[in-house]
């Protein structure tokens, strides 16, 4: 499989730059998920290494070559598309050879790579049907045969799981997590839904208008966000954010009215400074009135089988989600107080959304 470098990429539509100095090394056999909102230009980025968008600025290269000019036939790459672009006259046999037939392989080289990837996929029962006649999972496990059969340098997803129901999303995002491990094929996966990103990922690009947020593996993400978008947008329900004030000393911090101190000053100079501590869910630990950092009235009590969460009214703009035991009985309207180590805390300039060490 090959490795794929973006140097300083870019994507323009007249004046309007909407990918913006791009610089991301994809290694060989890696699976990398691009994730964040809509609109903030990942799938143009997919699309600009697939060879389907322009390169405005910038070099990608694949497996040591430059390939900004070359057609998207002519990169070795296949894709796999959010809906599933499949030919609905032809048989699913006939969909997942049909770019090897273009390419003139042989017939029995074909017969025999459809009917591997069909038995990898569980699809061999319906390799005479037509998509018409196939469930949604079915018709992507069929796209994604039509892409295995090619034997790519690298592979790429559009969003392939959001048109299915939620049930048949998680059995997908197995399926692809097991393909991924048996071919350990280079992989550039795009989507919206972080919990996809976290489960499949070997690294996660968060993209932001047109940016790179960070890059990193999951869990370090997730535990040290560089940025109070990436802290909100990695992790369900999403980490806390309170605006607060760091202390002139910088060895603590106001906020709704509280003073905290920390266990390690942050260098800030001599002012006071805005700025906005995060704390996930499950870092919150009820306590006493006199200990809390949070109090307030609990308003819902999300209880979801395997964990429960709640929702404190703390006088924030936002209520105050806490992870409970997943047995808690919880009345709501009950008043309750919160705290959490200074060492579990996460601490952003509230004018650039940029981490404090």
């Amino acid at each position: 499989m090959a490795g794929i470098e973006l140097k300083r990429i870019q994507k323009s539509y007249g004046s309007l730059k909407v990918i913006h100095d791009i610089d991301v090394d994809i290694r060989s056999g890696e699976f990398l998920v691009l994730v964040g909102p809509s609109g903030c230009g990942k799938s143009t980025l997919l699309r600009m290494i697939a060879g389907l968008e322009e390169i405005s600025g910038g070099d990608l290269i694949i497996d040591g070559a430059r390939v900004n000019e070359l057609a998207p036939a002519e990169r070795n790459i296949a894709m796999v598309f959010q809906d599933y672009a499949l030919y609905p006259h032809m048989t699913v046999r006939e969909n997942m050879s049909f770019g090897l037939k273009m390419r003139g392989e042989k017939d029995d080289q074909i017969s025999g790579r459809v009917g591997q990837a069909a038995d990898v996929l569980k699809i061999a029962d319906y390799l005479e049907r037509r998509p018409g006649q196939l469930s949604g999972g079915q018709r992507q496990r069929v796209a994604m045969g039509r892409a295995i059969v090619r034997e790519p340098a690298a592979f790429l997803f559009d969003e392939p799981l959001s048109n299915l129901d939620a049930a048949l999303r998680v059995e997908m995002r197995l399926e692809i997590a097991k393909l991924h491990n048996r071919m350990k094929a280079t992989t550039v996966y795009v989507t919206h839904d972080q919990v996809e990103a976290m489960t499949l990922a070997d690294r996660i690009v968060v993209m932001n208008g047109g940016v790179v947020e960070q890059i990193g593996r999951p869990l370090d993400l997730y535990h040290k966000p560089s940025s109070l978008f990436v802290a909100r947008f990695i992790g369900s329900p999403t980490m806390n954010t309170i605006p607060a004030t760091l202390t002139a000393d910088s060895a603590g911090i106001q906020i709704l009215g509280r003073h905290l101190p920390l266990q390690t000053p942050i260098a800030s100079g001599a002012s006071t400074r805005d700025i906005v501590l995060g704390v996930r869910p499950e870092d919150l630990t009820q306590c006493s009135s006199d200990d809390a950092w949070f109090s307030g009235e609990l308003m819902v009590a999300e209880r979801l089988g395997s964990q429960t969460y709640g929702y404190v009214e703390i006088g924030h703009s936002k209520m105050l989600s806490v992870e409970f035991p997943r047995n808690s009985d919880l009345t709501v309207g009950d008043t309750m107080h919160f705290r959490c180590t200074s060492g579990n805390i996460h601490l952003f300039d509230a004018s650039s959304g940029r981490r404090l060490s």
